[in-house]
């Protein structure tokens, strides 16, 4: 039965409803409104009516069962039209299903065996650069990264040279992105605030590399097998191509979302590991005692069963999409209450994954826990790292595959140690980074000498 009444919820101020609140420190507001109010909670975001769900069923709602009355044009979504455009992220309605049907085989498994060279070949380059006792910023290590491997993989591109100036534009983005969160109401683009520039000179920077990308597809000899030349190939139904705006609307979402959500499970990893040392001694002796010194192998994943554990505990505790973002179009109910058209529902993987009603010990780094199943035990939407329903990530497998063989390749040289005067801190914008980066000391393990991994420029 629907309930007459409206949910409960934290009191906002007048015209800014909660958006103090998701200033201070968002992730404790949520995480505190919903231990106290329950699993629907309503809040203001502005002007714009809210609600966070924390309960399975009704989350399964929003995502699979009645996912069309829920769109993307969020209050989140709002801010980062320019960057994004209409593209797969974003995207609704048809244009959505046909640019899924088109990017879904170059995620699929056949494709995705391919990448794996790559994924080690890369990681081993980084490796090389590496001295015995120096100081490194892991995350800035790991955006560089899975940057060049992204570029590679999807668009058949080397991008080693303008990794620092992408790291920059990304930086300046998500500055911005964030502090466009707390604001009432949508400022437009062109005013000239000192932000709205320097989002403007980056979203620029990143469309040079965009342009230049499709440029050098274009001007192969011939057709790549890559995702960006099956883009550029691909006809509607009159044989029309993909608009130039559509391709680079899809190609930046590509090179982003397919590099930054992997980037950070491996930071916040690195920085888990950094605390846990015994976790890390059991990671490295998986790797070491199936490597031998040899690089890693897509065949080598099964086995890797203790590096898959960490990595999705490690994305339990810190999921790098830590909100995800619907609108209401029609009127509907949730939670046995009535839900208005237009309504922003959040849900939080940061509060879900915290939640102890289906994790002890929920705010302890506990790889062990997913050894025996625990995914087959947990209500469906109780962990969701990628999302879910016909919009969940289509690259989770493609981010899963990586972030292991890269995870066994690094913790099979090096050993983490964190430097803990450099405070680690949650930075939410659109994705969860680690503010000021993570910090550690690197230390070469004794292992056998290597075997060479393939030659890069065939992967």
């Amino acid at each position: 039965m629907t309930s007459a009444g409206k949910p409960p919820g934290p009191k906002g101020l007048p015209l800014i409803g909660n958006l103090v609140d998701f200033d201070s420190d968002v992730l404790a507001f949520l995480t505190a409104s919903a231990r106290r109010y329950g699993d629907v909670v309503a809040m203001r975001l502005g002007s714009w009516p809210a609600l966070l769900l924390s309960n399975s069923d009704d989350i399964e709602r929003v995502l699979v069962k009645e996912h069309e009355n829920f769109v993307k044009h969020s209050f989140f979504w709002r801010h980062v039209t320019a960057l994004f455009g209409s593209g797969l992220l974003t995207s609704e309605g048809e244009l959505w299903h046909r640019q899924r049907r088109l990017a879904a085989p170059a995620f699929a498994g056949g494709q995705l065996q391919g990448y794996g060279t790559a994924m080690v070949c890369h990681t081993e380059r980084m490796l090389e650069n590496w001295r015995d006792g120096e100081t490194r910023n892991l995350h800035a290590e790991m955006m560089a990264l899975t940057l060049e491997i992204a570029a590679k993989t999807l668009f058949d591109s080397e991008i080693a040279e303008d990794v620092s100036q992408i790291d920059r534009a990304l930086n300046d983005l998500t500055g911005e992105i964030a502090a466009r969160f707390k604001r009432p109401f949508v400022v437009p683009d062109f005013v000239p605030l000192p932000g709205h520039i320097r989002y403007r000179r980056a979203i620029a920077r990143i469309e040079r590399l965009i342009d230049r990308l499709i440029g050098e597809r274009r001007s192969a000899k011939t057709a790549g097998t890559d995702l960006l030349s099956k883009l550029m190939a691909a006809r509607d139904e009159n044989g029309q191509p993909m608009s130039d705006r559509q391709l680079r609307d899809e190609a930046i979402t590509l090179i982003l979302a397919g590099h930054e959500t992997t980037a950070l499970a491996l930071s916040w990893t690195c920085y888990l590991l950094g605390r846990y040392p015994d976790v890390q001694a059991e990671l490295a002796a998986e790797a070491g005692e199936l490597l031998h010194g040899r690089c890693a192998i897509v065949e080598d994943l099964p086995s890797l069963r203790f590096a898959e554990c960490v990595v999705t505990e490690a994305m339990r505790l810190y999921p790098p999409v830590w909100t995800i973002g619907r609108e209401a179009v029609r009127d509907c109910e949730l939670g046995g209450y009535a839900v208005p058209a237009g309504t922003t529902i959040l849900i939080s993987p940061w509060v879900i994954h915290r939640d102890p009603r289906n994790f002890d010990r929920p705010d302890e780094f506990l790889p062990g826990r997913w050894a025996d199943g625990l995914h087959r035990e947990l209500p469906r939407f109780a962990y969701c790292p990628f999302g879910g329903g016909p919009r969940i990530c289509i690259g989770q497998r493609f981010a899963m595959m990586e972030a292991v063989l890269i995870l066994a390749t690094i913790v099979h040289r090096f050993r983490i140690a964190l430097h803990l005067e450099r405070k680690v801190t949650p930075h939410p914008s659109i994705t969860l980074r680690p503010k000021d980066g993570v910090w550690a000391t690197l230390s070469r393990r004794d292992v056998q000498e290597r075997q060479s991994c393939p030659d890069f420029s065939r992967h």
